[in-house]
């Protein structure tokens, strides 16, 4: 059995690319889907009956979440640090990290909205933004 003291100490000293990227590794290993709220990961439970639920048709729905990734930082990195930390309420550091990686994740599971808004806001200061 895991040192469960232990891992907890190395989930606390990850920075915020290192858990999305472990965030990554576990909902491809697992087979869930993480959602953020209020600042923490809850993982959505695989739907009961396996691949029996996964065969039958759904419904095509609407999208109502959605996914701010940034594509390319520009020429202005500083202040596209700042428009992400506005959008975010990321600390210095980690608005950095953020910006400094490839592709990188700046809001998941946010409403159409909340979505746009933060695309004018970064894309304002030159940096391309995809949403999806």
């Amino acid at each position: 059995m895991a040192d469960l003291n232990r891992l907890v100490d190395e989930l606390s000293a990850l920075t915020i690319l290192e858990a999305s990227e472990l965030k990554k590794l576990l909902e491809e290993k697992w087979g869930v889907t993480a959602a953020s709220g209020g600042g923490m990961m809850m993982m959505a439970a695989p739907a009961a009956g396996g691949a029996a639920a996964a065969a039958a048709p759904e419904p095509v729905e609407e999208q109502t979440e959605f996914n701010v990734i940034l594509d390319d930082v520009g020429p202005k990195k500083i202040n596209v640090i700042k428009a992400v930390r506005q959008v975010t309420n990321l600390g210095l550091k980690e608005a950095k990290d953020l910006v400094e990686a490839e592709k990188p994740l700046v809001l998941e599971a946010v409403s159409k909205d909340k979505a746009n808004e933060a695309k004018t806001i970064i894309e304002a200061e030159g940096a391309k933004i995809v949403i999806k």
